[in-house]
């Protein structure tokens, strides 16, 4: 029986998406709940898995089309798989008859690459033992092949001299200098030209205006090394971090200024009666801003819990389309890359972005001494449309209080 697979339903904030990548080829056989082939949208790349056991007789939507919601992407004749019985069979017949053949790739190499993959790999003549996989189970990605063969390029020794003349020019290059001037050309991915969009819309639609202030560290440090350890014990793995203090105290000053938790709709300012944070999350296809909704509600273990459960799927990309929908106000932390101070940038239609900075040893007045504290930088990026110069800075003094006094927090002073 024929089946049809279609592209996943998309969201009314999602047109469309881009084949990324099939994991399978027409005429392979797959599994139930195998991946298939790979949709990456503007946010999220969505895995489509084979709805039963077979063979992909029929591919309608080839790598880099543009699909819409339920398209059809491939069709699927139900029942266990003949491929590797008939390829086989073909061996077979042709060692019998004497003929050459041209020698058939192993069940493990096949299981390695990807079409995309496999594809590059026939037209360089690449040797796949030297390309590190970082697909799933070590599989061998496009994007694997492209770095591997860019590296190669970049390296002295990795193009022979293919004429005399080119041999004696290398000769005359001095020793340390390279003669040749390497360069490579790819597209976009659908996720990063759509992350270049919305940050170059945020900078020509938004009245974008940064305010900066520090906050001793010291006493959420001093708490969290008394504790951690009984803290991790006590909620099964979950460590104590610096961000589930910042999301916390975040909450706490939205309710306090509901303008920098607000959005711009029109000409309608649009109060929202919630605080879903979002938390921006470094990957390898860009940045993505997973949501942690009803955060005023949960407690510190439960923010920690979630945003390394959510870094684990972002990494993975295993994030869904409702992980970032929404969010009304989205904390950064570029301090965990040794950034000192930066200026974030506005994540529309959200008016407000709250930026972390690393922990550094500073000499600081106190009490007319000079003590070494460890101080970070926060920026508050906002957007002047809405919040005044006043409430931007009141809001930022207001996570510094509470994250230098941590017990105002449980006690909301």
């Amino acid at each position: 029986m024929a089946i049809e697979i279609k592209a996943p339903a998309f969201p009314e904030s999602i047109a469309d998406g881009e084949v990324a990548a099939w994991h399978k080829a027409e005429g392979e056989a797959v599994s139930r709940d195998e991946l298939i082939v790979e949709i990456e949208t503007d946010k999220v790349v969505l895995e489509v898995v084979a709805p039963a056991d077979g063979v992909i007789t029929k591919i309608h939507a080839r790598e880099g089309d543009t699909v819409h919601s339920e398209q059809l992407l491939a069709t699927l004749e139900q029942g266990r798989g003949t491929a590797p019985a008939l390829q086989k069979t073909i061996t077979n017949v042709a060692t019998a008859a004497g003929t050459p053949r041209a020698p058939v790739e192993s069940e493990s190499t096949v299981e390695l690459l990807g079409p995309a993959a496999r594809q590059l790999v026939d037209k360089y003549k690449l040797d796949i033992s030297a390309i590190t996989g970082t697909g799933k189970n070590g599989r061998i990605t496009k994007e694997d092949i492209l770095t591997f063969m860019n590296a190669r390029d970049a390296s002295p020794t990795a193009a022979p001299a293919t004429s005399q003349a080119v041999t004696a020019t290398e000769e005359k290059t001095p020793v340390g200098l390279s003669s040749e001037r390497v360069e490579r050309r790819v597209p976009m991915t659908r996720m990063r030209a759509r992350i270049a969009e919305r940050l170059l819309n945020a900078t020509q639609e938004t009245a974008m205006l940064s305010t900066f202030n520090e906050v001793n560290m010291a006493p959420v440090m001093a708490l969290r090394n008394k504790y951690k350890e009984q803290f991790e014990k006590t909620h099964k793995g979950t460590r104590l971090g610096f961000m589930g203090f910042f999301v916390k105290a975040a909450c706490e000053a939205l309710k306090r200024f509901p303008a920098v938790n607000a959005s711009i709709d029109g000409n309608d300012i649009v109060y929202h009666g919630y605080q879903d944070i979002g938390v921006a999350v470094s990957t390898e296809g860009g940045l993505v801003v997973p949501v942690l909704r009803d955060a005023d509600f949960m407690s510190l273990a439960d923010i920690e819990a979630a945003l390394k459960d959510l870094s684990l799927r972002a990494r993975d990309n295993k994030l869904t389309i409702e992980d970032m929908t929404g969010g009304t106000f989205t904390v950064t932390n570029g301090g965990v890359y040794g950034s000192l101070l930066s200026t974030p940038i506005l994540n529309p239609p959200q008016t407000g972005i709250l930026g972390m900075h690393k922990v550094q040893d500073r000499p600081m007045a106190v009490d007319g001494a000079v003590v070494i504290l460890p101080m970070m930088y926060l920026a508050l990026t906002y957007d002047h449309r809405l919040i005044d110069g006043k409430t931007a800075v009141q809001f930022l003094v207001a996570i510094k209080d509470l994250i230098e006094d941590p017990a105002r927090i449980l006690l909301q002073l």
